[in-house]
């Protein structure tokens, strides 16, 4: 059944069939075939359940303070003011790239967004610079995959929904290794331009005047991580109720600097509301899928296969990564995390390991599928803001980066501290 399951889902993926019509059919296959019972007769009740949660509120509130952040322009200053302090760095605009990506990181807690917003501000600067657009490009990609790793993140969000964890939890654990990954990111790179300077670009210096009058443009970025992170970690406010605090922040911050007009609000709207439809059609699709999943054993045949394989916990875990791994190359990442969660967290939690720490560790797999060929979502949204230009340069200026990333990931088995310290200190 289980190797049924996976050709039926890799032939409707392959079709180019929209996600969530593709798990709605791969359930009521399996359940037409395999199930002695009609479970899609519960489908109105699985749809409600999983669509009736308080929590799932967060998600469009979030993507409403990322479209704000992204209509009203805020981010051009946020690079500005970063590429006074960084540019200095073997690599130049590189760091700059990496250092604004890791603050809307900390606001819009989406990869996609991040990325676009960033590549829209720094690529042109890049070709009037000269910047070779491999490992440029590489490093807005990369850069933006923070997104979904530093707090607030809408994948965060999506795991502890699924695996019923604590979201404060979850931010908490996720804001040091997603910290350490873009100083990672920074490192390797300045790394890589020293080896090869061509690959970067001009190093530039600028005066303390200007730096100092730049950190203005550092502060709406501060303020809303404040509001939204800091109301949660307070006990002032749920997920739910500190992501439309961050939209009324955002709101009275793009009013108090002049940049917020209707037309902007409405084109935020929109994009939030084509956004939210999206993910949660995903959702809703995916429980149902679950629902079908167990309801016919598939869970229970693949929990039975691992155990008779008599693998150890951390032989099993090595086996979880290289499957998120290679599913990363051809599975759109929100798309992976709905159908393998349910199945995966339970047997590796079961042997032993934190949920919180293993959402941590998952969410890093799930950084690297966004700049991983041929469906790395990130790879397409710089390409389709360079708006020209070899897609082969975005591919391969982001492959260093994988490396990063997998480097992260074997810290973070070494030493679990760095996802558990913050969570621990913070209760």
């Amino acid at each position: 059944m289980i190797l049924t399951a996976l050709l039926v889902l890799l032939v409707l993926l392959v079709l180019s069939i929209p996600v969530a019509a593709t798990l709605i059919v791969l359930g009521l296959f399996l359940d037409e075939f395999f199930s002695p019972f009609p479970l899609a007769r519960a489908m109105g009740d699985v749809i409600w359940s999983a669509s009736d949660s308080f929590l799932l509120i967060a998600i469009p509130l979030f993507i409403l303070l990322g479209e704000i952040l992204v209509r009203t322009g805020i981010a051009k200053g946020t690079y500005r003011a970063l590429e006074s302090w960084l540019s200095w760095l073997p690599g130049g605009l590189l760091h700059a790239n990496i250092g604004t990506a890791t603050l809307f990181s900390a606001t819009s807690g989406s990869s996609v967004a991040t990325a676009a917003t960033i590549g829209t501000v720094a690529i042109p600067q890049g070709k009037e610079m000269n910047y070779d657009p491999r490992l440029f490009t590489g490093s807005i990609a990369a850069g933006g995959t923070l997104g979904i790793m530093i707090p607030p993140s809408i994948n965060l969000i999506v795991y502890g929904f699924l695996t019923e964890t604590s979201i404060p939890q979850l931010f908490a654990a996720g804001l040091v290794p997603g910290l350490l990954l873009a100083v990672l990111f920074m490192a390797g790179t300045a790394l890589i331009c020293m080896w090869r300077p061509s690959l970067g670009g001009p190093s530039s210096s600028h005066s303390w005047s200007e730096r100092v009058s730049g950190l203005r443009h550092l502060l709406p970025v501060l303020i809303l991580f404040g509001v939204v992170v800091g109301s949660i970690y307070a006990g002032w406010a749920t997920p739910t109720e500190a992501a439309s605090l961050g939209v009324i922040g955002a709101l009275l911050i793009a009013l108090f600097m002049r940049k917020l007009s209707l037309s902007i609000i409405v084109e935020a709207l929109d994009g939030t509301m084509r956004t939210t439809g999206m993910i949660m059609l995903i959702i809703i699709a995916s429980y149902f899928l679950n629902f079908v999943l167990a309801s016919t054993g598939v869970t229970r045949e693949l929990t039975a296969f691992l155990e008779a394989a008599g693998l150890g916990p951390y032989a099993t875990l090595m086996l979880v990564i290289a499957l998120y791994i290679v599913l990363g190359f051809f599975i759109e990442t929100l798309s992976l995390m709905v159908i393998t969660i349910p199945i995966v967290a339970p047997i590796v939690i079961g042997m032993g390991f934190d949920p919180v720490w293993f959402g941590i560790l998952l969410i890093l797999l799930i950084e690297m599928a966004l700049i991983t060929p041929p469906v790395g979502l990130n790879l397409y949204v710089v390409q389709g803001v360079r708006q020209g230009g070899s897609f082969n340069d975005v591919m391969v200026g982001a492959m260093p980066y994988v490396g990063f990333m997998f480097l992260m990931a074997i810290l973070l088995i070494l030493f679990p501290s760095l996802a558990m310290f913050l969570p621990g200190v913070l209760g």
